[in-house]
């Protein structure tokens, strides 16, 4: 240890004005990450709005306790689950997919039409998606329900089925970001040296037996990147992006951790209980994060850190 503070701080001396440099970035971190988190005390306390954090009584675990014997909340962790799992199950192999695909294109102007294209999406404000959205889906003259009108079937009330409501957030989510998502195993294909390539294809390989045997081998240390960094918002479930669409009559599938919070929070001033929730949600996030780099080190050999 002592031999690597004497390597240290040479280095920082020599170059001392790049070091400067990170400080406006520090500083930021610490005032809007850290400082704000003395705000986690609401979570025991039973917190008032007059007279601050430093005044109100402390509860202890009683928020937790309330928290952990409510049934709603066991129905809203369910949701939040089942609607993060699925938008991974289904837009981080496309995203991969989608990379794979453009890198075998040749030409260049047609390579950046399709990213163009996949790309646009991510652009527009979830205001401006969730519109799209709530137009396409309309029973009376959205133009799914046209279209099965159109084969002989009864039109779907999507935004007010509970079977439906996930399904309608999962896939309006990859077809918003997954053009975007794509964009770093782009990068990381660039990065695979050509010249392997080429000694396969003398070696008589295929191109599924190429992707399979270089590219995926390759790029294997950024998708488990991205997928560790995925599983540490699974409690999220988009919670913008949930506002905009649900309504009373989803709830029971619809309802997220994130939305749970601002209800409660919000809505009916529960700021204790709501920061419990958060609290919660983040600890969940770090040992999600935690477990999947252990597991991923212990399988394939890298990880994180």
């Amino acid at each position: 240890m002592k031999d690597k503070n004497k390597a240290f701080w040479p280095l920082v001396r020599k170059n001392y004005d790049i070091y400067l440099l990170l400080i406006p970035g520090i500083v930021f971190v610490i005032l809007i990450r850290y400082v704000p988190m003395y705000g986690l005390l609401t979570a025991f306390q039973n917190y008032n709005i007059y007279r601050g954090v430093l005044a109100s009584p402390f509860v202890g675990l009683k928020n937790y306790i309330n928290l952990f014997g409510s049934a709603k909340f066991y129905e809203v962790l369910r949701n939040t689950l089942v609607i993060s799992f699925g938008k991974i199950i289904v837009s981080f192999p496309l995203s991969i997919l989608i990379a794979l695909m453009l890198n075998e294109l040749r030409l260049v102007i047609f390579k950046r039409i399709f990213q163009t294209i996949l790309y646009l999406p991510h652009f527009l404000s979830w205001v401006i998606v969730s519109g799209l959205v709530i137009s396409a889906a309309a029973p009376s003259n959205g133009i799914i329900n046209d279209a099965i009108r159109a084969l002989g079937g009864e039109p779907i009330a999507f935004l007010m089925d509970n079977v439906w409501f996930p399904w309608i957030l999962i896939l309006s989510e990859t077809w918003k970001e997954v053009g975007y998502s794509a964009i770093v195993f782009i990068a990381a294909l660039s990065g695979i040296n050509v010249e392997l390539y080429e000694a396969a294809a003398v070696d008589g390989a295929s191109k599924l037996k190429q992707i399979i045997h270089i590219t995926i081998p390759g790029i294997l240390s950024v998708i488990i990147l991205m997928f560790v960094l995925k599983l540490g918002g699974i409690l999220d479930a988009n919670t913008e992006q949930v506002l905009l669409l649900y309504n009373p009559t989803v709830y029971k599938t619809g309802d997220v951790v994130g939305t749970y919070i601002y209800r409660t929070g919000v809505a009916l001033s529960n700021y204790s209980y709501a920061t419990a929730i958060g609290f919660f949600e983040s600890l969940v996030g770090l040992g999600l994060v935690v477990l999947g780099n252990t597991i991923s080190r212990k399988a394939y050999g890298r990880s994180v850190w």
